[in-house]
Parts: C-alpha cells; structure tokens; sequence
C-alpha cells in the first residue's frame, strides 16, 4: 500500500498532534498530518510532500544497464516503486534549494550531463525567467527514515541508504493565446527560450523507474491539473523521447514526438591545424585569409573576462555588440531579457563557466562570444559585432576562429553551436546533432 505523508511548516506551534486515519480500501493512506514549531519563515506553510511506496527497484532497468524504447514496449506500467518527494509552489524551501547539495551529483551520473541542467542555470533561470508554479519532483531508490513504524524493527533506528536516482523540475503555467489557450502546461524548467538542452534528471539506469513514478504522480490527486507535458529541447540521446512515450503510451495518454531543432557541434583534435584540416577546403581557405589580413593591416587582441571586477563593462559592451549584429537580436534583447543575461553571467562567472571574449581592433572592441565552458566542452550561446566600422573585416569570423583555436590549447574537446542551422555553423565544421521534443496531451489516445 502507497503511504502519502504532508508536512505543513507553522510560526510558533505550541504542540505537535498527529492524526493517523486509514481508509478501508483506498490504495492511499494518511499517515500523519503534523505541525511542527519553526522560526518564522515567508508566508510559505507547505515544507514538501512525500510518497512513499512500498516495493523495490523494478528489473526492467537495472542501475548500469541500458534502457530502450523496445523494453517499454513490451512492458506492463507498473506501479511506482520509489521514494518521491514532491516541492510544490507553496514548498519552503523550494525544490532548488533543498536538492542544491545533490543536484550536480546527481546531474554527473546521468547519461547526458549538459550544462543546462546544472543547478546553477535551473535555478537562474527559474528566479529570472520563470513564471507560473513551480514543481520539483525529487525520486530516492533504498529506505527512508518513515520505512518503519515498528520500534522493534531495527531498521526503525537505523534506516538504510536512500539515493537520489532522479529530479523532475517542472513549472506549470496557463496558455492565453494560441492553439493552447486556457489550457495549462507542465513544463521542464528552462523551456522553451534560452536553453538549449532539457531533460529529466536521472542516473544511468533508472530512467524507467522514474518515468514510472512521474506518471503514477501525473495520473493522482497529488498532481495540479494538467492538460499537457511539454518535454521540450531534449538532446538526441534522450531516453524521455526514446524510452517515455512508450511507457506514457501504454498508460492510454496521446504522445506526440518531434524534432525540434538541430544543434551542429564540432569534435576538436589537439591541435588547430588538425582541426582546420578537418572542415571543407574552401572554409580552411577563408578562415585563414580573414584572419591574417586584420593581423597584418589592424592591431589584433584578444581577450577573455576572468574576474568579477570586469564583468559589468565587458557586459556592457557584449550587449552593444549584440544589439547591433542583427535586428532580431537587438529585438530579442528586451530589459527583461538584459537582466537575465547579467545576473546569469555573474553567477556562471562564479562556477568557473563563463567564457566571455572580445575581439579588439585597433584598441576597439569590434566582436563578442559568450560561451560556457563545461566537462570539456564549450557552448557557443550569443555573440556580437560591430556592422558598420569594421564589418569589412568580418570581426565575428575572425573572433570565433581565435576561439576554438584558444578551446583547443585548453583541451576542449568539444565546440558546441547550440541550437540553430545558421550557415556559419557548418563552414567551421558543424555537424548536426538533434533536439527532440516529446508531448503528452492529458487525454485518451
């Protein structure tokens, strides 16, 4: 029988009663409602709410072995065999407070560690950009410290090891326009703008276990009421387009699988020359011509922000630059929008993964590449240039070719161009790399 345990958070409680009801043939039962004495805090009462099942790990994935679409297929869906805590909108604290410590940890033993779902971005992203109600799903293989009630057993004094195996980070919101108007949407946090890879968190291995939980969540009273999923920007490896539409399928939902995108990304060799030898001749030829005539007729530099101290005028000037490269960016950049890229390079400065450079050109910044550094990749995000004073020298050219040239003395092994098929991807080697999306309408197939 699945216990559901709620936990309310009150100012200046005097006594902490429990209620404990059971009903005669619910598959749910209330185990305790307790109020528990806590500083004051924001008017947040609910802590956070946790299933708890009974059962163990299921064998249609065992941790380390693989999962495909074809085993979904030919299974059952089973019931949810976790431990899963929910943090819903009224949670104090919030999902991404709470899972801080284990997040990236988590994040490393998944099968596509991405930067973009590193706690440092959800969590920006979310306090800048996010709107709506925010729902974190956080799943534990092993015991819990409520698995026993009984005093006698020993695991009652003692509980095993209980391991994080997934975070599901959701927000949901209603549409006002469009072919979704009134309906609302559960989406992965960081959806749709501005990240380019999303995904459920999971360790290698249990993806099927948590999609099994989250649609056992999606399907209860526990969950608010949804009419679709939106499982946006999954990368190509994803299991959440391979693996969990069949699972969901089975379940009787409407999924809808596509492509959303393509990101062409480059491997990098250990040496410049190897790369340049790697991409079409004609490119080779033209990457090394407009980089030696500005060496030989402007004074060249390159440089990369490295402190804190200089952050705030190198943005300024990244934002100048890329504002004028092209209408639609300017356009894109709104105040809000601003504020967000500020506040975000900040704290990626901080984590040790912003790659911010300038090209300059007789001491004036004529170009600008914001990119990310992680796991020995870097992450080509926004750039800009300067379209009438030196837009004969093709400033963006030379600048992106100094920085794969600099990737590859720090042995990146990865460029990555992120999300979009802009011609200047392929000529500096790009291959495509697929974004997928996968859709559940909360109706009968």
């Amino acid at each position: 029988m699945a216990v559901l345990t709620t936990i309310f958070v009150v100012e200046c409680a005097d006594h902490i009663p429990s209620l404990s009801i059971s009903s005669q043939g619910s598959a749910w039962q209330i185990e305790e409602l307790m109020l528990i004495t806590k500083s004051p805090a924001p008017d947040v009462p609910a802590l956070a709410r946790r299933l708890r099942r009974d059962g163990h790990h299921n064998a249609g994935i065992a941790p380390g072995s693989e999962a495909s679409a074809q085993d979904a297929d030919s299974d059952a869906v089973p019931p949810c065999s976790l431990n899963v805590t929910i943090y819903g909108p009224t949670a104090y604290p919030n999902g991404f407070s709470a899972l801080a410590s284990e997040w990236n940890d988590l994040l490393a033993r998944s099968r596509y560690d991405t930067f973009f779902l590193t706690h440092e971005w959800q969590s920006v992203w979310w306090q800048q950009l996010g709107a709506g109600d925010l729902w974190i799903l956080a799943f534990y293989r092993g015991e819990s410290e409520e698995e026993s009630e009984d005093p006698a057993d020993p695991s009652h004094a003692a509980p095993g090891p209980s391991e994080l195996v997934g975070i599901a980070p959701f927000y949901l919101s209603e549409h006002k326009k469009g072919k979704w108007a009134g309906k609302s949407s559960l989406k992965l946090v960081g959806c749709v703008e501005v990240s380019d890879f999303l995904d459920i968190v999971i360790a290698a291995g249990w993806e099927k276990e948590v999609y099994y939980c989250l649609l056992d969540w999606l399907q209860s009273e526990e969950a608010p009421a949804w009419d679709y999923l939106d499982l946006c920007n999954l990368p190509e490896d994803s299991l959440s387009y391979k693996a969990l539409p069949s699972i969901f399928r089975n379940a009787g939902l409407r999924v809808e699988v596509d492509q959303e995108d393509v990101a062409p990304h480059v491997h990098l060799p250990a040496r410049y020359e190897n790369y340049l030898m790697q991409i079409d001749k004609k490119q080779r030829h033209e990457i090394r011509r407009k980089q030696r005539r500005v060496e030989r007729e402007l004074d060249v530099g390159f440089s990369l922000i490295q402190s804190m101290d200089e952050l705030q005028a190198a943005m300024d000037e990244f934002l100048r630059l890329q504002r004028m490269s092209r209408p639609d960016k300017e356009s894109f950049m709104t105040p809000h929008m601003e504020r967000f890229f500020r506040v975000m390079a900040g704290r990626m400065l901080e984590a040790g993964h912003l790659h911010l450079s300038f090209l300059s050109l007789n001491g004036e910044n004529a170009a600008a590449l914001l990119a990310f550094e992680y796991k020995k990749e870097l992450l080509l995000y926004n750039s800009g240039y300067d379209t009438e004073k030196w837009a004969g020298y093709s400033p963006g050219w030379v600048l992106l070719g100094y920085v794969i040239q600099h990737a590859i003395a720090r042995g990146i092994e990865v460029f990555d161009f992120l999300q979009g098929d802009e011609e200047y991807k392929y000529r500096f080697g790009g291959h495509d790399y697929r974004v997928m999306r996968t859709l559940i309408i909360n109706e009968p197939a």
